[in-house]
């Protein structure tokens, strides 16, 4: 647990400096490796595995696909909750939908999710959502073990402790049940519909 040196924060202040530092940071490292290698279409496989322009790189519908990441990421146990009962999807699609987002990121998770959906047919001939865990398994550890595909894993990972933690008001967490879990006592005021972060001026 992180704990705060100053009498005025509390620890979920620190715990989120502690997540807005690694989220620049993952934002700093992406930006320069997508630059360097001239954008997306090297994403994850080496050069020449994937071809550009595949079926997967602009998904219609990629909710299913990072929904199944999500899960499997962060599985529902007995004792503690998971993606779904957390509401992570719901959480991320609002961060996608938010105008005021970081559009880079946006098309990142979203072209990510062409990209994993490609390999998945590439290594196993089907999609992501119908892999069993063991293959769901070895396919995101590839993905990790390059720099890019890392990089889109601790986005959505980071997305996920947002989601467990954040207020309800902001699309996860329902009822506090991430809080719940951790035994975590929210701090006061908490935000209302017009005053939560990004709508105050």
């Amino acid at each position: 647990m992180i704990r705060s040196a100053h009498p005025h924060r509390t620890d979920s202040d620190a715990v989120r400096e502690e997540l807005d530092a690694w989220r620049q940071d993952l934002l700093t490292r992406r930006r320069f490796l997508l630059a360097g290698a001239g954008g997306l279409a090297a994403l994850f496989a080496p050069a020449g595995a994937v071809a550009a322009g595949g079926a997967g790189a602009n998904p219609a519908n990629p909710w299913p696909l990072l929904a199944a990441v999500q899960d499997h990421l962060f599985p529902t146990e007995l004792v503690a909750p998971g993606a779904r009962e957390i509401r992570a999807l719901a959480y991320l699609q609002g961060v996608m939908g938010d105008p005021r987002g970081d559009r880079d990121e946006q098309r990142f998770i979203l072209q990510g999710a062409g990209w994993v959906e490609d390999l998945s047919r590439q290594r196993f001939q089907t999609g992501f959502v119908e892999l069993d865990p063991i293959r769901r398994e070895q396919l995101l550890r590839e993905v990790a073990s390059t720099p890019k595909g890392g990089n889109w894993v601790s986005t959505l990972l980071l997305y996920l402790c947002e989601a467990l933690l954040a207020d309800p008001a902001y699309g996860g967490n329902p009822d506090g049940i991430g809080w719940a879990w951790l035994a975590h006592a929210p701090g006061f005021p908490r935000p209302t519909p017009g005053k939560r972060f990004g709508e105050l001026k």
